[in-house]
């Protein structure tokens, strides 16, 4: 019998993932006006915010952490349309991938989603902080978080987005005519993640490929609120 189940489990997350690589191909436009669902990984400051205003903008989200008790209380206190599963099924789940977690979980989270992860776009929102992370952390800074990030998450269609804004600021960003720098190096991501980034209030700007993801923390230039214009100006000092 669990060897039934476990093969039922398998082939469900087999059909989920196909489903949303055929789903990815499709245009924004497109994608836009069926929703997307959306897949956490950490449902924190960070995703758990991020989930609720793209659950409140239409959506479908699927959170998991740690804490399946929090996630469940989480999509309870949003409505129908969210949920909270395991990891695996969140990835699965997903149009999308939001990983949102401690940059040193980040190694042990991508193996745990190799399979499920490849051709998919996935948002990373995660920061390689010293002082939390350790030794981790000095190897992402060194190589460029971008960069590092698409060697922990092979196969992913990866970009960086909501790396140096703070999770409270996150809410109010069209009344305050803020721009948001993402970096990537798939077109068709960077028009996905770039729908999603519009929807929250903020202008997305392409800072660069995932080359250009070490900027995209704190205590860099790209650091904080700034319009559109003013990343656009910031980015041209850094090429």
């Amino acid at each position: 019998m669990k060897r039934r189940d476990d093969r039922r489990d398998f082939l469900r997350a087999a059909a989920a993932a196909a489903a949303g690589l055929a789903f990815a191909a499709l245009p924004y436009a497109t994608r836009a006006q069926a929703k997307l669902k959306l897949g956490f990984v950490g449902s924190g400051r960070i995703g758990g915010t991020l989930g609720s205003l793209w659950y409140k903008a239409g959506h479908e989200v699927m959170f998991s952490s740690l804490d399946i008790e929090h996630d469940k209380s989480l999509a309870a206190g949003l409505g129908a349309r969210a949920r909270a599963g395991s990891t695996r099924e969140a990835v699965a789940f997903g149009d999308v991938v939001v990983v949102a977690v401690p940059y040193s979980a980040l190694p042990s989270v991508g193996k745990q989603i190799a399979d499920l992860i490849k051709g998919k776009v996935v948002i990373d929102t995660c920061n390689p902080i010293v002082a939390r992370d350790g030794e981790i952390a000095v190897w992402a800074r060194g190589k460029g978080a971008g960069l590092a990030s698409a060697e922990l998450l092979p196969g992913a269609r990866l970009v960086r987005a909501f790396n140096a804004i703070g999770y409270a600021r996150l809410a109010d960003a069209g009344a305050r005519n803020i721009g948001m720098p993402i970096a990537g190096d798939d077109a068709e991501a960077l028009d996905t993640a770039s729908g999603l980034v519009r929807e929250l209030g903020f202008e997305p700007v392409v800072a660069g490929g995932l080359a250009m993801g070490k900027y995209l923390m704190p205590g860099t230039p790209l650091a904080g609120e700034h319009t559109a214009d003013q990343i656009r100006e910031i980015v041209k000092t850094l090429e």
